[in-house]
């Protein structure tokens, strides 16, 4: 590892920008970027300057990112920064196979990390491994380049976060703060959805927990719990309160893919022995999930319809987000012996005035066959159910009271 100012980066990135035929065999070449909240912006933009057109992917992306003609976002999970790109390049994957298409269909050119300082001959990337061992492996395979910005804010992780240096062709090291989501109070509806799902965990489950306040206002509820584990995409304060309470089996690892919250959080993980932050085709594999013994999957859907087919990913026929990891732990959870996947979601959405209980889903479905869906008008026990059954539980456990007898009406029309 060569460690560069960030006014060289331009120089080492320009060969692709100048006529030489990607790794890809594009003409415009593939940058991989870490995302969520471990966006390398002063790296990232220091590789902008020195390509004239590229494909920059990234999974959930925060921040400023290079966005202008000649860049085009590329993604399977959208994130804020890419919500309203023109041009995006969606890419539907289950995260879980996200890993394979860097090996096939999107091949990496550039990878581009947020580490640590180096410690033991060692970089960690923190709170966000998540694809990226993918990546680098992909790229060094074909003789790309792996850029690193080193940040002495970022924690050091144990896991698949750690990568030897040697792994790294350049680094820049940069000094700022990382990203923080500030914690939110849930509010009485989120509470009451919180409480019915903790109400169902017993002590000893292992729990993943999906993006969200409707999954986290469920750990208040946990911390009279013990000996709860914890295996999941991706975790964020909540599971500090609840080692602070001993819900959690102190002898067994805490495994995540990524990690976002506050700095007390990023404090927490720094160095803990107890935190694995892993690769996402290892956390998200449904034959891993399913070996632990009552798993609770825990995710949140933009709308469920009477079928209990869940949309989470497009809103007006423009995607949102993606299909994540919903599937992956969902199917993980129902293979477990004892386990369960909720679909966690308001009866009512306040800003587009609808109800989220709908008679047939007019976007793509992002998952089905949940064990059951919660909302704050109650939990619609599904799974197990012919779908007649489904659909009146859910209209009568589930859907806003409003709507209940225009969606009993509707089930009618479809034969439920």
């Amino acid at each position: 590892m060569h460690i560069v100012d960030l006014a060289a980066v331009p120089a080492l990135v320009e060969p692709l920008a100048s006529g030489r035929r990607s790794e890809s065999g594009s003409d415009t070449p593939r940058v991989v970027a870490s995302g969520n909240f471990a966006t390398p912006l002063p790296l990232l933009r220091a590789v902008d300057a020195g390509l004239s057109g590229y494909r920059l992917h990234m999974l959930n992306a925060h921040g400023e990112i290079p966005s202008h003609e000649g860049v085009i976002h590329e993604t399977a999970f959208v994130g804020p920064a890419m919500r309203r790109s023109v041009g995006l390049s969606y890419v539907p994957a289950r995260l879980s196979l996200l890993p394979l298409l860097f090996r096939s269909a999107l091949p990496p050119d550039i990878v581009v990390v947020h580490t640590s300082m180096p410690r033991d001959g060692s970089v960690s990337l923190g709170v966000e491994t998540n694809v990226l061992p993918a990546a680098i492996e992909s790229v060094r395979a074909r003789g790309g380049l792996v850029l690193a910005q080193m940040n002495p804010a970022m924690p050091y992780t144990f896991g698949d976060a750690e990568i030897p240096m040697e792994s790294v062709d350049y680094a820049v090291e940069v000094d700022e703060p990382l990203l923080q989501s500030v914690p939110t109070t849930p509010d009485d509806a989120s509470r009451r959805i919180g409480e019915q799902v903790a109400a169902r965990i017993p002590d000893g489950a292992t729990i993943q927990l999906g993006i969200g306040l409707v999954p986290d206002s469920t750990l208040p509820g946990l911390a009279g719990r013990r000996d709860l584990r914890l295996w999941s995409e991706t975790f964020s304060d909540g599971v500090l309160e609840l080692d602070r309470a001993g819900a959690l089996d102190p002898d067994t690892p805490l495994v995540s893919s990524f990690i976002f919250g506050s700095e007390q959080l990023y404090r927490w993980v720094d160095r803990n022995p107890r935190i694995r932050v892993m690769r996402t085709e290892f956390t998200n594999d449904p034959a891993r999930i399913c070996a632990h013994p009552n798993f609770v999957s825990i995710n949140s859907a933009l709308e469920v319809d009477l079928f209990v087919q869940a949309n989470a990913s497009r809103i007006n026929n423009r995607i949102y987000s993606g299909f994540g990891g919903q599937n992956d732990f969902l199917v993980g959870a129902l293979h477990s012996p004892g386990g369960q996947a909720f679909i966690a979601l308001r009866s009512w959405h306040p800003k587009a005035d609808v109800s989220s209980i709908i008679p047939l889903l007019g976007e793509p479905a992002t998952s089905f066959q949940a064990s059951a869906v919660v909302t704050e008008q109650g939990l619609a026990q599904v799974w197990g159910c012919d779908q007649s059954e489904q659909a009146a539980r859910l209209i009568r456990h589930a859907a806003h009271p409003d709507v209940r007898e225009e969606l009993e009406e509707e089930a009618r029309a479809l034969g439920l």
